[in-house]
């Protein structure tokens, strides 16, 4: 019979690609796993390893006991979710990932919410940035998360995940207000950032807005992010690559370099909200940013994560437009 804490390693050894990684994940021993592993392919009959310099790779038929796992584990979830249905009563720790913008804007409500709801739950949130949700998920350190996917930067397909879906943001272009007013300095029009309506005819507006800053200093997220990888890839379908000048993750600081003449940037709804400095103008662009409730795959009618999806759509502030009709 093959144990299924074993099977869990495998498949964390299939996403991860080291032993190390999976050890550090799981708060293991790198002998530890490397025993494990060897257990379980003594019980399989066959090898399921093979290794390629300093990482190791999964055999076909490792893949394929992978892919047995991932169903296992799902099962397991959903019984999980059962017992704790049957049990009645939330209470206990639940452990929540969620990215900035959310953990400012939505959280917060969404939590009192829960506390009013179900007095015995404990919430427990981490900031996670979304790219680092999967494998926090899979190894057990959070029981749900708030990831978020743009357009040209779509979520990717996650092995014994799923998904939600919670509200949608609108983008904009940030600009410095003096540049609008220097003759020889690129501008695009410039709208309120209140909902009003994108500027330009679809994609090809938008495409031609940011090309009138293809020669100015770009201020991004972080490289690895989803938020930089959204901005590359739009300023590359609107037919340049970005200069970049400066990297920063927290769009209140973005918004102040902008109002400083540093640089132009694009900023989701959230990271706007509550922003009036005249020094900085707002353009919506035709592009959203979309925000999931994420789980492991089996989870989804788990009280404890059923109700704090349910308090994250009760406390939506107005003006995100929800994605769960």
């Amino acid at each position: 019979m093959l144990d299924v804490r074993r099977l869990r390693l495998l498949r964390e050894l299939g996403h991860r690609g080291t032993i190390a990684a999976v050890a550090e994940a799981l708060s293991f021993s790198p002998s530890a796993v490397s025993q494990q592993l060897s257990v379980l392919e003594r019980e399989a009959g066959l090898p399921l390893l093979e290794r390629t310099g300093r990482r190791v790779r999964l055999t076909p038929a490792g893949q394929n006991l992978v892919r047995h796992a991932d169903a296992v584990l799902e099962l397991l979830e959903r019984a999980d979710a059962e017992l704790a249905e049957a049990r009645g009563g939330l209470a206990g720790a639940l452990r929540i990932g969620s990215f900035p913008t959310a953990t400012r804007a939505v959280v917060p409500a969404a939590l009192a919410e829960l506390a009013r709801r179900h007095p015995g739950l404990e919430p427990m949130v981490s900031e996670t940035d979304p790219a680092a949700v999967a494998d926090a998920l899979r190894a057990g350190d959070l029981d749900v998360a708030l990831i978020n996917a743009y357009d040209f930067v779509p979520a990717p397909e996650e092995p014994g995940l799923a998904t939600q879906p919670l509200y949608r943001e609108a983008m904009y272009l940030a600009t410095p207000t003096q540049w609008t007013r220097t003759p020889t300095a690129p501008a695009g029009p410039v709208v309120p950032a209140d909902g009003a309506a994108p500027a330009g005819p679809g994609g090809a507006g938008r495409r031609a807005l940011l090309r009138t800053h293809a020669d100015s200093p770009w201020i991004t997220a972080t490289h690895g992010t989803l938020c930089h990888a959204m901005t590359v890839r739009a300023c590359e379908d609107a037919g340049f690559l970005p200069r970049i000048r400066h990297q920063v993750d927290e769009f209140a600081t973005v918004l102040a370099l902008v109002a400083a003449g540093q640089g132009v940037a694009v900023v989701p709804q959230l990271g706007i909200t509550g922003h009036a400095d005249p020094a900085v103008a707002l353009t919506r662009l035709v592009m959203e940013r979309r925000t999931n409730v994420a789980f492991r795959s089996g989870a989804a009618a788990h009280p404890a994560v059923a109700a704090f999806g349910a308090a994250l759509r009760a406390a939506l502030p107005p003006e995100l437009s929800g994605d769960h009709a």
